[in-house]
């Protein structure tokens, strides 16, 4: 079929060429937002007097008429149009004639390019902060059932100080909340209208571009013609909170498939979220959790991809630039499967309450405390510390906890020790001392569930 741009040629494109320069197989999904753009086009088009009334009530008919028609499946988009925008255009065209040809007036494919790709992001990035609403309203659930769930928090992947899983969950529910922030602060950030830059100096005709923008919802028209039609940033700080995102969800998968094994069995995952193995009978494997830790490398891969594509691109529009969107494209299905899969899994979780709370004990979790009821003594705190660290080694010859030892064997270390110390050094107690803003006792963690359910409940 003839292209849009064919006029100044004399011979058609090698098909190897063309195929190599199509984006029709990967722009299609910008369908819709074309539509969109295109229809607030000539809605400006008419009021500005560039075309007539007519001509634009038949347009939109048109436009209309090839939505509905994709949608129901009786037109199909297909790999005889070089992108979306050319299918659109020449489907009008066949319909409704010379009316058709006026509706890329005072527009460049760059532009509309640019439009579609941030009306579709703008959409994902809304659907994308629904998935963390759901995600933060899962987390908090497990957090409202788990104050006095007791295990031990780490370092180093070392047993270090006693927790609550409500106290854990919610340093995640604190990663996620400043992950729907940054998608916030994307929206706004992108959401000026590109339309009316035309290929990169603007146009000749006396464009509405602030009407245009008001009827698609942005806040006002971009700036300057030529960023409008090279500017990538948005797609790159959106591709940059999807990493962080994604570096999130795997981080927790790597604590879920660690509580999952057999050494910790902390957590039980639903047979609905896991496999077996085609060899070993007796197998249930993590496979989300690990799939989702995986896949947080195709989403960096994204990011780099086109970080790599925009660094050497002198203004304006560059063909390179339509390197964006696949990459694009497959880091928005997978982070938002990521979410779905991933909340849908922490909701079926089961916790192993009583192997958490005997770990924290066996792990030597109150060696701290012990060493603050020295301090309540008066013994100073660098002796104090040397006293539970003989302890720890006495208890590790021994094979026991703190807790185990008699009094006796306490006070052969420190007379400083009495009857009080094993409730200053039970998980309770460790726990409800910790009083600070942001600990894990359950009185201040009450105050935090208050204070994140009406986050949740506002956004």
């Amino acid at each position: 079929m003839a292209q849009l741009w064919g006029g100044r040629f004399t011979k058609e494109t090698d098909k190897k060429a063309y195929d190599f320069n199509a984006s029709i197989g990967f722009d299609k999904r910008l369908f819709h937002d074309d539509i969109e753009g295109s229809k607030a086009h000539v809605m400006m088009l008419a009021k500005c007097g560039i075309i007539t009334d007519e001509e634009k009530d038949s347009i939109i008919s048109g436009l209309d008429g090839i939505k509905a028609d994709v949608d129901s499946g009786k037109l199909s988009i297909t790999s005889e149009y070089e992108d979306v925008h050319s299918f659109v255009e020449a489907n009008l065209i066949d319909r409704i004639g010379d009316a058709g040809k006026k509706m890329h007036t005072g527009r460049s494919r760059n532009d509309q390019v640019a439009l579609d790709m941030r009306l579709y992001c703008r959409r994902n990035i809304s659907e994308m902060r629904l998935r963390i609403k759901k995600l933060l309203e899962c987390l908090l659930n497990v957090i409202e059932n788990n104050t006095d769930t007791y295990m031990p928090g780490f370092t180093h992947l070392q047993k270090a100080q006693p927790v609550t899983l409500a106290h854990h969950f919610a340093a995640y529910f604190e990663m996620f909340k400043r992950d729907y922030g940054r998608l916030c602060d994307i929206f706004d950030r992108m959401n000026y209208c590109p339309l009316g830059a035309g290929a990169l100096a603007g146009t000749t005709y006396p464009l509405d571009r602030d009407m245009v923008a008001k009827e698609l919802g942005f806040t006002a028209p971009t700036a300057n013609s030529m960023d409008s039609v090279s500017d990538r940033d948005y797609l790159i700080e959106y591709l940059s909170a999807l990493s962080i995102i994604m570096m999130h969800l795997s981080r927790f998968c790597e604590e879920i498939i660690i509580w999952n094994s057999n050494e910790y069995r902390f957590v039980n995952i639903d047979d609905a979220f896991s496999t077996g193995s085609s060899i070993m009978p007796q197998k249930k494997n993590p496979d989300i959790a690990e799939l989702t830790r995986g896949k947080t490398g195709r989403v960096y891969g994204a990011l780099m991809s086109l970080l790599t594509t925009m660094k050497g691109l002198p203004l304006a529009y560059n063909k390179d630039m339509q390197e964006d969107k696949e990459v694009a494209f497959d880091a928005m299905d997978t982070a938002g499967d990521c979410l779905d899969l991933f909340t849908a899994m922490v909701a079926t979780l089961t916790f192993n309450k009583d192997i958490m709370a005997e770990s924290a004990q066996k792990g030597f979790t109150n060696a701290t405390d012990a060493a603050d009821y020295l301090v309540g003594k008066g013994v100073p705190f660098r002796d104090a510390h040397g006293i539970i660290g003989q302890i720890v080694i006495y208890c590790d010859t021994n094979s026991k906890s703190i807790e185990d030892c008699t009094l006796d064997e306490l006070q052969k270390i420190s007379l400083y020790f009495d009857n009080d110390i094993y409730d200053a050094i039970s998980l309770k107690t460790c726990v409800d001392k910790r009083l600070t803003k942001g600990g894990p006792a359950e009185t201040v963690m009450r105050e935090y569930i208050a204070s994140a359910r009406d986050f949740v409940g506002k956004i």
